[in-house]
């Protein structure tokens, strides 16, 4: 049997106890399938009093990260600290340039600077394995990198926050408002006490950049995401999407289009009937659509200690069965000095239906209004719903417009149109329709 593979984790919050207590548990199952043991032996964490669950007494304790990554008797250096520079960023260009293996989860670190990290460990013939970056305990990133060779990928979207996830999932389900389940989330541990990274798309940004570049050879390019959150989703917005048979959804989209590669974030609406209209909760979900393969979705926990855990053990398990002279296939699927330019499709590129609801004042000409600035911009209507408010002595209308296939641009300029002809008492809201198997 081969020697055992040697393993450093700097970071011990709740992924990092977790990968501790599994490579633990599941040491003798773990040597059958690898052929070799694996075992840790240097850890680093701010607080060594701090009761983890997990023995950690047979593993050299390093305070500085940096020097674990440096100078700790290891083979794989695991990163679970977290952040896009500072301490992150320094241990693992550190374990990499010592030619060392690496394991992260650190999406926002890959986003950042993962095609200079993947040029390091290629030029190092070291492995950067990253599978709990991206959609948590599903194998998302094994998928695109290992078995989909041959295939062109024209689409991928999904579900890749479980915090907004939730949150949408109890707005429909009980009625309740963004503000309620967001409160709720937090209590429950699924939301940050400081929300605004995943409320606001950033999280799900970070992770499509990732996909982004395995599914079409570009570099990295997490700025360049077109970005909206899902705080200004009402009730009104969602009782709408039921009645017209869909039902909303945070996704990050990436395609290829004929200007470019087009990526986007932001609140969706899909059929009702749809596979990804089911992932409920904090899952996550991916779909890949090819030319060969046709379309695959994947589906399951996308966070917390046990799935994060899993993935990060799965790429050690990855390590230990890879032998000494075996050459490594490339972090990003493509050589990283081999990946293109990332060339931003158009802006607003999107063509499909759209969803628009306008409160506006209960006076005659108004509906006329709206109808002409429809028009005026070649906007094909599917179907127009009208609903009396009249609350407070406000004398007010919902005005619920589905399109046909339009682009972003001509419905952008028409409700800028109606907005200008003061017919709005409040904030237009224009969502998405995207088509979904």
């Amino acid at each position: 049997m081969a020697e055992a593979l040697r393993v450093g984790i700097a970071g011990l919050g709740t992924v990092g106890a977790s990968v501790a207590r599994v490579l633990r548990d599941k040491a003798a199952e773990l040597t059958r399938q690898c052929g070799r043991e694996i075992v840790v032996t240097a850890v680093s964490a701010r607080d060594r009093s701090r009761d983890r669950g997990v023995d950690l007494s047979g593993a050299k304790w390093f305070d500085d990260p940096i020097e674990l990554a440096e100078k700790a008797d290891i083979d794989v250096f695991v990163e679970l600290i977290g952040g896009d520079e500072g301490a992150a960023r320094s241990c693992v260009s550190a374990a990499l340039a010592a030619g060392r293996h690496v394991v992260t989860a650190n999406k926002a670190l890959l986003a950042k600077h993962g095609v200079a990290l993947a040029e390091v460990a290629e030029k190092k013939g070291v492995l950067l394995n990253y599978e709990a970056a991206v959609a948590g305990g599903i194998p998302v990133i094994k998928t695109m990198r290992e078995a989909m060779a041959g295939n062109s990928v024209n689409r991928v979207f999904g579900i890749l926050n479980g915090t907004c996830n939730y949150i949408l999932t109890r707005m429909e389900a009980e009625g309740l408002t963004f503000e309620a389940c967001l409160k709720d989330a937090q209590r429950l541990g699924y939301a940050e006490a400081d929300p605004t990274f995943d409320i606001e798309g950033n999280d799900t940004a970070h992770k499509l950049a990732i996909l982004t570049s395995l599914a079409f050879g570009t570099r990295i390019a997490s700025d360049d995401i077109y970005l909206e959150g899902i705080s200004n989703i009402t009730q009104a917005d969602i009782r709408a999407a039921g009645e017209l048979g869909y039902r909303i959804k945070l996704l990050g989209v990436a395609q290829r289009t004929e200007s470019g590669i087009e990526q986007r974030v932001h609140p969706t609406m899909v059929p009702t009937a749809s596979v990804i209209a089911q992932v409920h909760g904090v899952t996550n979900a991916v779909a890949i659509e090819t030319d060969i393969l046709g379309e695959l979705l994947l589906s399951g926990p996308g966070a917390g200690g046990n799935a994060t855990a899993s993935a990060v053990v799965g790429d050690i398990a990855d390590i230990a069965k890879s032998r000494p002279g075996f050459q490594h296939g490339p972090v990003f699927g493509r050589p990283a000095k081999e990946l293109r330019p990332y060339k931003k499709a158009q802006m607003r590129s999107h063509a499909g239906g759209y969803f628009i609801r306008l409160t506006v004042h209960d006076r005659t000409g108004v509906f006329a209004a709206i109808a002409k600035r429809m028009a005026d911009n070649d906007i094909s209507l599917e179907s127009i719903v009208q609903h009396a408010n009249g609350s407070d002595g406000v004398s007010e209308k919902t005005v619920i417009l589905v399109t046909h296939e339009t682009t972003e641009a001509a419905v952008r300029k028409a409700v800028d149109g109606v907005t200008k002809d003061g017919h709005l008492t409040d904030k237009p809201q224009v969502i998405r329709i995207e088509r979904a198997g």
